[in-house]
């Protein structure tokens, strides 16, 4: 055959060739020969095949090509080692040669033996003794390499058989004439008559006529003819090559231990080969369908806890259903989703409620938790009556600007609202004062909206509230927010009637104000404390610390100080020349330097604490604020913290704090790096018509006041510009900020704080905007004004008139005229217009011209007549009602 016929019919069989020289495995080559058996394209003799041959005829030995068979011994007897000089690798009928003859040049001519020259129809002569003739002797040079490769191996070579490669030396068997002898017609038969299968893995029929001859005899007929291969040249028949000694594997007689079809021991298939075609067999297989579980199927009783952002994989189990109830559920309700997917804390309550179960929702690591406090054995008894007494903790809280800190100066008699930018507090200030030689802490909270989370901190950290409010200004949002962390606290208000000073105070107005928050003043038969004081003019402080003493007597504050320390942190900041800084409250314990502290999921061993004077002390005692430096990283403000037994203790728990909550922040914002855009950029998106995603890197001096940038600038999302939050922390503004908003397309957000030389130069190499801000009010405005001028404009339509078509006019080379009375409004030229005919619009364009009796007009008032020319639009009638509008843009907020 041809290459271009053997491709065709790897085309036809779906074998994957791509040109004439691809190779393929063994087992498909057998189905191309097979299938060009079936079509009768084999050709039987091979003009060109000759002259190819005739050119090795110089070829000394064919020791190389049976080098790789020197393993496999013969069977029958173990015979003398043939020396390593003549052929130590001829083959297993070679070696049973030398056994006769005992000299090793006698295998050279036991294969050049012309018998299969000579080869009768019926295949049964016996081989005669060769005679030597000259063609006899060029074929006798050729035929080892022939004969090596016909020569079936042992069953132990079998498992790994060589590939076979079609023989230079191979010729057509000749007759006495010189003319090549065909084949016998049909296809190769055994003894039997019956046909012989070609092996699987063999390269294809091996045409012989087996004779399962005894082991080792030499005289056993050969094959009466030989077909050539279906893929090459006719190949010559050798002596012994369709002998298995001993009906060996690979078609003997029957009663031999392998009688049966060439190409495998005992005729099977390889079992590599059978477990391929069963695995793809299972491949095939159609995917079993989803179990649902029934509907009757048991609820679980009392709460669950389920984990935020479980998958339907994770949440199906915990309530006796499968990730396919909870899919197709939700699916239903028209969320998309699958069994690997995160579920937002909707979707989990939605689906528990439809089935009926009780659930509780807890933050990852949250049950891990109890476990970690475990180790670090914490004391929750917080009942000590025993204790000796301890300062009280006392948060000044209240509107911004009615003086909280103005007054905190008065009391410990020091100017901080000088220090603060703009005059407003933005950072938990905690301070001690004494007092008749008593010690008060002070926690002054900020006063500003965005500062929510800062007085909720404030207030759970306390034992007293002091509520201030202006005289001048009454109750206010925040005053009112103030009061409901205090309730929500448990702990008493102390109302304090600031700026009695001025003119317009009004002190009944507030006692009225604050009455209605259920603060009933003790002037109007209440137990709410009120004084009236003037932080400018530093009256009624004395009275307030004096009523605030009272209060804490009643209080009966106690704490032990033995003990490892225990608190909380009110607020924390990266300092640039001493690292992670937290200011934390201790409330049990004595915390002393050196001790191995946990906040969070930062942990390190206290290197120095600063109290509010700035001094380095020692130790801190149970209401003691102070600063420390030491810790691994910036806890959250509102973080608990404790001294753990050991430094290893402390290590593991902040480790697996911090594995948790990372796995608990895993992809959120994280669809901010695959799209979004600068500030400056998103205008051109929402011009689009796009929903802008607006990315941000928010970096602030302490952690209090970065969370409440990020709440403040969450409230000022809209539908058309969302924020991505791509990066936030405490500290500076470095290189690797700047890096990372060039790679996200962000615009960087500094609170506080201000870029480095390098980070500066680099963000104008990079084109990456920074925004730095130093109150917060201002930044929200400049944000917020930004954000809307960036939204798309919103247009809405005002008709301005219209009027009735009561005639009309033909005009030469202008077309038709309509004669109109002006019922309501003002028609203008140039104005837009809708056509009405019954009620329904048919046409809208605009006015082309417009005319009152022969001049042209700009406009025509209700009550008069005009006639109006439109602009492409000839289809009048009297009736018709032409009505003018124009798109007036509505401001955004």
């Amino acid at each position: 055959m041809t290459n271009k016929e053997v491709v065709e019919l790897c085309g036809t069989l779906g074998i994957g060739v791509k040109g004439h020289s691809s190779g393929m495995p063994e087992p498909q080559a057998d189905r191309v020969r097979r299938k060009a058996k079936r079509e009768g394209l084999t050709r039987e003799v091979v003009e060109e095949e000759p002259e190819p041959i005739k050119e090795p005829e110089p070829e000394p030995a064919p020791e190389p090509e049976p080098e790789p068979e020197p393993e496999p011994e013969p069977e029958p007897e173990p015979e003398p080692e043939p020396e390593p000089e003549p052929e130590p690798e001829l083959p297993v009928g070679e070696e049973e040669i030398t056994e006769e003859n005992d000299t090793l040049v006698e295998p050279e001519e036991a294969p050049a033996a012309p018998i299969p020259r000579v080869i009768s129809s019926s295949g049964s002569s016996a081989p005669t003794k060769p005679t030597p003739e000259p063609e006899v002797e060029e074929a006798e040079k050729e035929e080892p390499p022939a004969a090596e490769k016909s020569v079936i191996p042992d069953p132990a070579e079998r498992v790994n058989p060589a590939p076979r490669m079609p023989t230079a030396g191979a010729t057509p068997p000749m007759s006495s004439t010189g003319k090549p002898i065909p084949p016998p017609p049909g296809p190769p038969t055994s003894n039997s008559g019956k046909p012989i299968p070609p092996p699987p893995g063999m390269g294809g029929r091996r045409n012989e006529q087996p004779t399962g001859g005894p082991p080792g005899r030499r005289n056993s007929p050969p094959p009466a003819g030989r077909r050539p291969a279906p893929g090459g040249g006719p190949r010559e028949s050798v002596p012994g090559a369709g002998v298995r000694p001993g009906g060996g594997p690979g078609g003997g007689r029957p009663g031999g231990p392998g009688g049966g079809r060439p190409g495998g021991p005992g005729g099977r298939r390889p079992p590599a080969r059978r477990k391929k075609r069963r695995r793809s067999r299972e491949e095939l297989q159609p995917m079993g369908t989803p179990n649902y579980t029934p509907e009757d199927a048991a609820v679980p009783e009392g709460e669950v806890v389920v984990e935020r952002s479980s998958t339907a994989q994770e949440l199906g189990p915990k309530l006796n259903r499968t990730a396919a109830d909870v899919v197709r559920f939700l699916m239903q309700q028209g969320e998309m989703v699958t069994a690997t997917q995160s579920l937002s804390d909707d979707m989990i309550e939605l689906f528990a409620a439809e089935i009926g179960a009780e659930i509780r929702m807890v933050d990852l690591g949250e049950e891990q938790e109890v476990e970690l406090l475990k180790l670090l054995d914490v004391i929750d008894d917080e009942a000590d009556d025993e204790a000796p007494l301890r300062p009280p903790v006392i948060t000044v809280m209240g509107h911004v600007d009615h003086g909280k800190t103005k007054l905190l100066d008065q009391i410990r008699k020091a100017n901080v609202v000088d220090g603060e930018a703009g005059g407003i507090t933005q950072h938990i200030g905690a301070y001690q004062a004494e007092h008749g030689g008593n010690t008060l802490t002070f926690i002054d909270t900020p006063g500003h909206e965005a500062f929510t989370a800062m007085r909720a901190r404030g207030a759970g950290a306390t034992d007293i509230v002091i509520l201030v409010v202006a005289a001048d200004d009454g109750v206010m949002p925040q005053t009112v927010e103030a009061i409901s962390h205090a309730k929500s606290a448990d702990v008493p208000i102390v109302v304090a009637i600031n700026k009695m000073d001025r003119e317009n105070s009004d002190a009944d107005r507030v006692l009225a104000q604050i009455a209605e928050h259920e603060l009933v003043p003790e002037s109007w038969g209440g137990d709410t404390v009120t004084v009236e004081v003037s932080a400018l003019q530093n009256t009624g402080i004395d009275d307030l610390l004096e009523n605030l003493q009272v209060i804490a007597e009643v209080e009966d504050l106690r704490a032990d100080p033995d003990g490892r320390a225990q608190g909380v942190v009110l607020e924390s900041n990266l300092d640039i020349g001493r690292g992670p800084m937290a200011t934390i409250l201790v409330q049990r314990g004595t915390l002393r330097v050196g001790d191995p502290l946990v906040a969070g999921a930062a942990w390190g061993k206290v290197r120095a604490m600063i109290n509010d004077h700035g001094e380095q002390i020692k130790e801190a005692g149970p209401s003691t604020p102070v600063q420390v430096l030491g810790l691994s990283d910036v806890p959250d403000a509102g973080e608990g913290f404790v001294v753990a037994p050991n430094e290893k203790i402390a290590g593991r728990v902040a480790d697996k704090r911090g594995h948790w909550r990372r796995q608990a922040n895993i992809g959120r914002d994280a669809h901010a790096l695959s799209g979004g855009a600068r500030l400056e950029d998103i205008f051109e998106q929402i011009q689009k018509g796009e929903a802008a995603n607006l990315n941000l890197i928010v970096k602030a001096d302490v952690n209090g006041s970065l969370e409440a940038v990020i709440e403040s600038l969450r409230k000022l999302e809209r539908e058309e510009v969302r924020l991505s939050f791509v990066h936030r922390g405490v500290g500076g503004i470095t290189e690797n900020d700047i890096q990372l908003a060039a790679a996200a397309n962000a615009t960087i957000i500094g609170f506080n704080v201000r870029p480095e030389r390098k980070a500066r130069d680099f963000a104008l190499t990079e084109n990456v905007e920074i925004r730095t801000y130093e109150i917060i009010y201002k930044l929200i405005e400049d944000i917020e004004a930004a954000m809307v001028g960036m939204l798309a404009p919103e247009f809405e339509e005002v008709v301005t008139g219209d009027a009735e078509v009561r005639e009309i006019f033909t005009v030469p080379r202008i077309g038709r005229i309509a004669g109109c009375h002006v019922q309501n409004g003002t028609i203008s030229r140039g104005s837009k217009v809708r056509f009405l005919r019954d009620g329904a619009i048919i046409w809208k364009g605009d006015i082309k011209s417009l005319r009152r009796f022969k001049e042209d007009v700009a406009e025509v008032q209700t009550g008069f007549e005009c006639g109006i020319g439109l602009s492409d639009f000839q289809d009048l009638k009297v009736g018709d009602v032409i009505e003018t509008y124009e798109d007036r843009e509505i401001p955004r907020v």
